[in-house]
């Protein structure tokens, strides 16, 4: 997560922003700005989100 905040709630948020205003889903997300899926799902449900691909967001 190098380009993104370390802060699970900044990071919540973040990454809700992006997927609203710019990503179709998470997979493109991760491609355009090089980022490990696996290691952003892993932080958000260390703190109780999840991502749900019907909404686009995590929830």
């Amino acid at each position: 997560m190098a380009g993104l905040p370390r802060d699970p709630m900044i990071l919540y948020s973040v990454l809700n922003t992006k997927l609203r205003d710019f990503y179709p889903s998470l997979d493109a997300l991760c491609e355009d700005l090089d980022e490990d899926k696996a290691e952003l799902l892993e932080a958000m449900a260390a703190v109780g989100f999840r991502y749900d691909a019907s909404r686009n967001a995590f929830v």
